[in-house]
């Protein structure tokens, strides 16, 4: 028979003790759920009760909860789920030093901050490196977090320019039947670029540096012939580059520069099956040491909850249909229904 334990917890921080528990203790549910624990509260005091590995689990996830509140962060269901999974895997030591990390404040006064262990990993990078490559699927915040980093960087003078590009690669859609002149047919494939500009900077601030020129937008076409010294230069859905756009672009950054790559491997738009440029500098480039590479996966996604579902749904597709080319799904099937 499995022994039962109960353990009491005090909390003295009232405030720290309602946001913990959420609406309708629903924070508190996922953990009981999660951890197979009974938690009931009473005048400041938590007291769990069950088997004494779960209880230990559930009370580390609620130091690191607490801490986050006492940092001045948001718990909600995503935060709440993420911590269960870190300290269910393991990872939960992590987790202290990912509270502490802090980015810049945007046009609204809030903290940016990584979310998840993956996250601070790639500003730690961005931090210690000159070029840096985050690969990782869509939700990741790898372009938001490499757009504040630059923002960080050339508000404490360590560059004095930031640039910002995309490949201008068709995604199913015909980009010569786009309405306008040729900035109007690109800015939809800027749009997300500006909207990070925009959040952090503020309309009216990102307005002033671009007339100064202190912010350049454009495709990656514009990058060719140019050397850019003193800047924090972005190249952002590298993956659907080629290999000859890659190695002119990671040609063009001078000195004082750094360099951040973002691209999502499994959504590559390049036409006629033409290899991803960012593959290819992955292979090429993977043994220098000065060079890094930070991986992403659905454990880092911050959208909805439902889009982990996704990538992870579509990441086993993908494997069933390399395994079995042309025999039954039903593997697939077995594996979604996990």
């Amino acid at each position: 028979m499995t022994a039962v334990a109960v353990k009491k917890m005090i909390l003295n921080d009232f405030s720290a003790f309602h946001l913990l528990f959420g609406n309708l203790d629903e924070n508190i549910i996922l953990l009981e759920k999660a951890f197979n624990v009974s938690i009931v509260s009473r005048d400041g005091e938590i007291s769990l009760k069950g088997e004494p590995q779960n209880i230990s689990s559930v009370e580390e996830a609620i130091h690191v909860l607490v801490k986050n509140i006492q940092s001045g962060e948001l718990i909600d269901k995503q935060k709440v789920s993420y911590v269960i999974q870190s300290v269910s895997t393991g990872d939960g030591s992590k987790l202290d030093d990912l509270s502490k990390s802090f980015i810049c404040v945007n046009s609204r006064g809030k903290y940016i901050k990584p979310k998840t262990i993956g996250q601070n990993q790639y500003i730690k990078t961005i931090q210690s490196r000159d070029v840096v490559f985050g690969i990782g699927p869509a939700g990741t915040g790898k372009t938001y977090l490499a757009v504040a980093m630059a923002i960080r960087a050339f508000k404490n003078h360590e560059v004095g320019k930031i640039i910002i590009t995309r490949p201008a690669v068709e995604a199913g859609e015909n980009l010569g039947f786009l309405p306008g002149d040729l900035q109007m047919k690109v800015d939809p494939y800027l749009r997300p670029l500006y909207d990070a500009l925009f959040d952090i900077l503020g309309p009216e601030t990102y307005n002033t540096y671009k007339e100064r020129g202190l912010i350049e937008i454009a495709p990656l076409a514009y990058m060719r012939g140019r050397t850019l010294d003193n800047a924090f230069i972005i190249l952002d859905e590298a993956q659907n580059t080629t290999k000859e756009q890659m190695k002119m672009f990671l040609t063009r950054f001078g000195f004082n520069s750094k360099v951040v790559v973002n691209g999502d491997t499994t959504q590559i738009d390049l036409p006629n099956g033409r290899r991803s440029g960012l593959i290819h500098a992955i292979e090429v480039l993977r043994d220098v040491p000065e060079i890094g590479f930070v991986y992403m996966s659905e454990k880092d996604v911050v959208r909805h909850e439902l889009v982990k579902k996704i990538i992870l749904s579509y990441d086993r597709y993908e494997k069933v249909n390399k395994e079995v080319k042309h025999g039954s799904k039903q593997e697939f099937k077995q594996e979604n229904q996990k």
